[in-house]
């Protein structure tokens, strides 16, 4: 496949290691390219006094709860994040990591990654980006709740090191779980393909798994898309994730979307070219026409199969003597068009 498939387990582990392996299991068994995990600290996250946004309130049905209470449920340790990379590697498949703070590009280099994920409420973090821009890496950012001036700003910040504009790839995306379809906004990934001039993908929190598939005809060459083992779980993104069974669909219809899209250059399949002559038509006479009878739009006529003269060169018929016999029906030899 030629797009690039992120499944984002994100922190629907529920912050059990074991769980976290299953998930890496189940989905290194679908053969797609990456697993990410996220990587923050809540003490560095946010603030005691925040609050759940909105979507976590109505995922979790919890009232009294603060945002980083949440957190410290849903966080993984340094060592068992580093316990589960060398779990993704022994399952053949590569681990990708969202960073939220800066104590996080830490384990970034301890991990030895060449690929980060910025998440779309980082794209304004300046001192993160800064220090990012300091790493010679290649990142996927997203552009959640962000304008173009937004996205703009990052990128501009983003390569002042010696990360360069070309390791930067973008990802359309809509920071509400799940997000409903009049938000999504697939059209966005054409725009953002021709204002920066970068690679661009989606990622999805829609609660389907044809939405993927509907990005890749707009052009986007990344998919990201939340996987959990079970959409019941208790958990602020379960219900805007899929289950394996659904997100081995995804997969599939994307498969078939890249097949289907082709090439740009339109001319017949090889599987059209058989289809040719019996479908296409040939210049025919529509009654008995004798040798050196006028052939006119009334005794010649059009019909299967396009073994014959083409109907496009009538025109050069019409008027002319005919040089045999033609009974109803008969094809009209080539001879008739020649000088």
């Amino acid at each position: 496949m030629k797009t690039i498939i992120i499944a984002e387990i994100g922190v629907n582990h529920n912050g059990s290691i074991n769980l976290a392996k299953q998930l890496i299991k189940k989905i290194s068994e679908t053969g797609i390219n990456f697993v990410k995990f996220q990587a923050f600290s809540p003490d560095k996250l946010v603030t005691p006094n925040a609050n759940l946004a909105r979507y976590q309130f109505k995922n979790l049905k919890k009232t009294k709860i603060t945002q980083k209470e949440m957190l410290q449920k849903y966080t993984l340790s340094e060592k068992e994040i580093i316990k589960l990379k060398k779990y993704a590697k022994k399952n053949r498949i590569s681990f990708l990591l969202s960073v939220f703070d800066i104590d996080s590009l830490k384990l970034i280099k301890k991990l030895n990654l060449d690929l980060i994920k910025i998440p779309s409420g980082e794209i304004t973090n300046y001192p993160l980006l800064k220090a990012i821009s300091k790493m010679n890496i290649k990142i996927i950012l997203s552009t959640g709740m962000s304008s173009l001036n937004e996205i703009s700003q990052a990128i501009e910040i983003l390569t002042t090191g010696k990360i360069k504009k070309k390791q930067i790839s973008l990802l359309q995306c809509n920071t509400d779980y799940p997000t409903k379809y009049s938000d999504v906004n697939l059209n966005a990934i054409k725009t953002l393909k021709k204002k920066f001039n970068l690679k661009v993908g989606f990622s999805d929190h829609t609660d389907s798994y044809f939405m993927p598939s509907l990005a890749v005809c707009k052009g986007a060459e990344i998919i990201e898309k939340h996987v959990t083992l079970s959409r019941k779980f208790k958990g602020p993104d379960h219900k805007a994730s899929l289950e394996i069974r659904d997100f081995k669909k995804m997969i599939n219809l994307i498969e078939i979307t890249e097949k289907a899209l082709g090439s740009n250059i339109k001319k017949p399949t090889q599987s059209e070219k058989k289809n040719i002559k019996v479908i296409r038509k040939s210049i025919v006479a529509n009654s008995i026409i004798s040798k050196g009878e006028y052939f006119s739009s009334k005794n010649l006529t059009t019909k299967r199969p396009g073994i014959g003269i083409s109907p496009m060169l009538l025109k050069k018929i019409i008027g002319k003597k005919s040089k045999k016999n033609y009974l109803e029906n008969q094809l009209i030899n080539p001879i008739e068009i020649r000088k």
